[in-house]
């Protein structure tokens, strides 16, 4: 349990019971923690800022801008999930990290140094994330969707790759990037090359993503997400369903008492999720203040 999991905001993680435990495409979900809010305190959900990409005057600007962001909610913020993607590649060597990122890696641990909570999910872009930021920062890093309760609100939160049906082209990708064998192949590639390699693939799917127009809203039964959630709500309740990957911001009822979020991207939209005890909210930040419509 990391060292940072202090009462009362934080109690002890506990496993669901036997009754209730769910495996939906071979991932188990996990109550890991239930946080509670002290008064005017917010908990904070972002996905797919994507740093690096599409080049570094570019990554640079939006990285300056999260940084602005993470300077107005720290404050308030009980606790800030990073939902993946946040770096458009990113891979752990034994001795080496990527390069770049400084701002945001140093906004980061100024946050954890003020003991502000901090909490990472992979996504398929950095899905090789292993010890580093837990070592160094004491930031959990989680490569599966976890439960969690916020003020008697149960939440579901994960990246959102590969769940769901369809996609089975990438699914079948993912075990292939997730298989232990292939990621110790690879880091026997020089890092100049392999990171080189892994900016080109990333490039090349985004353009196919747009000539397909995956970043568009295909109806309820058409968002893979979405009957995702709906078939973890038949089996057991979440009041919020919270993920990225898609790219889109999404509010979606699936119920009178569940909600299935999608909080977008910051290449272009700078969408993120803010739960302040109550409800949860879509808010989108436009660089130097907060939009709350």
């Amino acid at each position: 349990m990391p060292s940072f999991f202090l009462f009362p905001i934080f109690t002890a993680p506990n496993k669901i019971g036997k009754g209730s435990d769910y495996r939906s495409h071979h991932k188990r979900i996990r109550c890991t923690m239930k946080i509670r809010l002290n008064r005017e305190q917010k908990v904070y959900f972002v996905s797919d800022f994507h740093l690096g990409t599409p080049d570094d005057d570019a990554s640079r600007k939006r990285e300056e801008k999260i940084v602005r962001w993470l300077g107005e909610i720290e404050e308030q913020a009980a606790a800030i999930f990073f939902v993946g993607d946040i770096f458009d590649f990113w891979f752990e060597y034994d001795k080496v990290i990527p390069k770049g990122f400084l701002r945001f890696l140093s906004k980061i641990t100024a946050m954890r140094d003020k003991g502000i909570p901090l909490f990472f999910f992979t996504g398929n872009h950095d899905l090789w994330m292993k010890d580093y930021f837990t070592e160094e920062l004491d930031i959990p890093v989680y490569h599966n969707p976890l439960s969690m309760e916020i003020n008697s609100k149960r939440f579901l939160v994960g990246h959102g790759d590969g769940l769901g049906p369809g996609d089975r082209k990438y699914k079948l990708l993912k075990k292939l990037f997730s298989n232990r064998t292939c990621q110790w192949l690879f880091k026997w590639i020089h890092p100049d090359i392999g990171i080189s390699l892994a900016h080109a693939w990333s490039k090349n799917s985004r353009i196919s993503n747009d000539l397909k127009n995956e970043n568009e809203f295909k109806g309820k039964e058409n968002e893979w997400l979405y009957q995702y959630c709906l078939d973890i709500e038949k089996k057991m309740h979440f009041d919020y369903y919270v993920f990225g990957h898609r790219h889109l911001p999404l509010n979606l009822p699936l119920n009178d008492k569940s909600t299935y979020f999608n909080l977008g991207e910051w290449v272009n939209q700078c969408y993120y999720g803010e739960f302040d005890g109550i409800t949860f909210h879509l808010r989108q930040y436009n660089g130097y203040a907060i939009n709350n419509n």
